[in-house]
């Protein structure tokens, strides 16, 4: 509660470890993030403390490029140590389990198909021969184009495919490329046999299992038996019999699954592994050709840095995830006695997830508690009171003595009174409004009379959110955090600076749209999911800014034009060896001219529109001419203007 954090900031002078730890930034940042001593985050692309990036200069950098909030703020150097990570860590387990074959991971385009993100996972997986996964055609063409040249980093084809899909990829092998479509239902076994024969390919051949083991969480209906994807056991040995009825079978190089994504407990991960395991070893012993073991997405990232099962977290490390899927498929192998496959998995949100931060500025905010520390019943005839009214002035007046929770009880059986009497015509306006003042004000003081409590009645445990400001900020949540939306996705928010500095307000966050559902009231806490966020009261003139974390996988992409609020400014920053940051590349956000023809309204259309409505106005007499041109020039500069509110 907000007085807690009063009541530490009277205890000892505040300090940004205090912030750090408000936040609860070292259990989700990774090492990535930190708090410096000037209260601003900062960014450390490698985790080393030496070289690390003032969030808050690169935001003013931007502003002074005309990059103003809200803003993606991509970290390329994070997504090239992400890659490496996930190297080293199967690597330390291949060397830990005597395992005899290597891992490589495919990033899957779908989590952030934007170009320069697609550009720096190729670019920072090339000296570990890692590859691409893509699920469509459009996909494909991206592949294809970013991998000139590297034929022997796979690309994985995974996805409903028709001819024209698999004809490509055909002859794309043709290039020399390692392309291995993998079969998601069995009419796919066909066209590829068609079109190896009509080129003269022998192509790499991939399975995608249906597991009887079932993913957990939100994605857990994307595996199992009764997932969207993938061919039963059944089916598979259809595979099996044709493709060695035509003297194929070695042809069949790779087996696959998908056990879902952000897979929060390892023990789904080691019975999805140790299943998909014995498939291939039983595959391998009726003569397929498999070197590939292909485990499909499903790594997780500690959004709120419990390490719990949950949508938001997991219970296991990348070292433990690491060590339980080489040591379970070398059992098998070993077991069977056949050679370790090549390991591939397909971790694209534990790859991306990390490296995009989202900054917005605050407009403005809404408290229910003003005014509450005033005399409320100053002036009035408090016997003339209605008896609900009478009784919330009461209660406010005699607050104390512990017995918080009764009086709660009590304001709030007074204010239901209040409301019925109301609703009944016998209670007026003001009376109603001043019920309401006193019902607010006794809740601002339990609140600040409870702050120092450890734990809270649960009774009381509600008051903080009722009394929480409304902070209106400068972004979309369905266009920049749809999952947040979505699914109840959690994201960490906090702000970019004045963290040396305590906050005393506890707020919900609101978006520009005019939709209710565009909020964020749902934030990262000690292993619990708190309803308000602490921030810093608005000072006018001063710009306030915040960051959502963790935003680099699926929330580009899927993000929709809900009020037609476009795309964000998007910029990529590199760690200067000089120090600092340099600016690699800055996108433009939409412009209202650019969402509006994704609607199919022409500018060349809508302006003359209403040129024509400004000087029928002027005609009539209801404008001047320089109003009308005033008005004329503000549309126009608006239709070429950001969607978002430029302060």
């Amino acid at each position: 509660m907000t007085g807690s954090t009063e009541t530490k900031a009277a205890a000892r002078p505040w300090r940004v470890a205090d912030a750090a730890a408000l936040y609860h930034l070292d259990a989700w940042g990774a090492g990535y993030f930190d708090v410096n001593a000037r209260g601003h985050v900062v960014v450390r692309p490698d985790q080393r403390a030496d070289r690390e990036i003032d969030l808050l200069e690169v935001v003013d950098g931007l502003k002074a490029r005309d990059f103003a909030a809200p803003v993606v703020i991509r970290f390329s150097d994070i997504i090239a140590h992400r890659l490496k990570q996930l190297h080293d860590a199967f690597d330390r387990a291949i060397a830990e389990h005597d395992y005899g074959n290597r891992y490589v991971a495919a990033f899957p385009i779908k989590v952030n198909q934007q170009r320069l993100v697609v550009d720096a996972v190729w670019h920072g997986g090339s000296d570990f021969g890692f590859g691409l996964e893509v699920g469509s055609k459009p996909e494909l063409l991206v592949a294809l184009a970013t991998m000139e040249g590297a034929g022997t980093r796979p690309i994985v084809c995974n996805g409903f495919k028709d001819a024209s899909y698999i004809e490509m990829v055909i002859l794309a092998a043709k290039l020399g490329r390692l392309i291995i479509p993998v079969i998601e239902n069995y009419a796919e076994l066909g066209l590829i046999l068609k079109y190896a024969e009509k080129y003269g390919v022998r192509p790499h051949i991939g399975v995608r299992v249906k597991l009887g083991t079932e993913g957990v969480g939100h994605w857990g209906g994307s595996s199992g038996q009764k997932s969207k994807f993938g061919l039963f056991v059944s089916e598979i040995l259809e595979v099996v019999r044709e493709l060695r009825e035509r003297g194929m079978l070695d042809c069949l190089k790779l087996v696959h699954c998908h056990a879902g994504s952000q897979l929060a407990d390892i023990r789904r991960v080691k019975d999805v592994v140790n299943e998909l395991a014995q498939v291939y070893g039983e595959l391998k012993a009726l003569g397929a050709g498999l070197e590939y073991l292909n485990i499909g997405g499903g790594l997780g990232v500690d959004y709120d840095g419990s390490g719990l099962v949950s949508g938001s977290s997991m219970n296991y490390t990348l070292a433990e995830y690491a060590r339980d899927v080489v040591y379970r498929v070398a059992s098998v192998c070993n077991a069977r006695g056949i050679p370790h496959p090549v390991i591939i998995s397909e971790s694209g949100r534990a790859i991306a997830a990390h490296h995009s931060v989202l900054v917005f500025n605050a407009l403005g905010s809404s408290r229910i508690d003003r005014g509450t520390n005033v005399d409320l019943l100053a002036g009035r005839d408090e016997a003339g009171l209605p008896q609900p009214v009478r009784d919330l002035a009461e209660t406010l007046r005699e607050l104390g003595g512990g017995r918080y929770t009764e009086s709660w009880h009590d304001a709030q059986q007074a204010r239901e009174q209040a409301l019925q009497l109301f609703n009944l015509g016998y209670l007026d306006l003001e009376s109603r409004g001043l019920a309401e003042k006193l019902y607010w004000a006794i809740g601002a003081r339990i609140r600040d009379l409870c702050g120092g409590m450890d734990l809270l009645p649960e009774d009381l445990a509600g008051v903080e959110a009722m009394l929480s400001d409304i902070y209106f900020c400068n972004l979309s949540v369905f266009q920049s955090l749809p999952d947040s939306w979505a699914i109840g996705q959690l994201f960490p928010v906090m702000p970019v600076h004045r963290l040396d500095e305590p906050p005393t307000r506890q707020a919900v966050i609101a978006d520009l749209t005019c939709d209710s559902d565009g909020k964020i009231d749902r934030f990262v806490a000690n292993r619990v999911v708190a309803p308000t966020l602490p921030l810093h009261e608005l000072v006018a003139g001063q710009e306030y800014y915040l960051a959502a974390f963790l935003v680099g996988a699926y929330q580009e992409t899927l993000g929709d034009l809900h009020n037609l609020f476009g795309d964000t400014h998007v910029v990529h920053v590199r760690w200067s060896e000089k120090g600092g940051w340099w600016l690699e590349e800055a996108l433009k956000g939409d412009t209202a001219q650019s969402v509006l023809g994704y609607m199919q309204y022409d500018a060349d259309d809508v302006y003359p529109r209403f040129a024509r409505d400004c000087e029928r106005a002027v005609s009539d007499g209801r404008l001047t001419v320089a109003e009308s041109q005033q008005l004329k020039r503000y549309y126009e500069a608006e239709l070429n203007g950001y969607t978002y509110f430029e302060t």
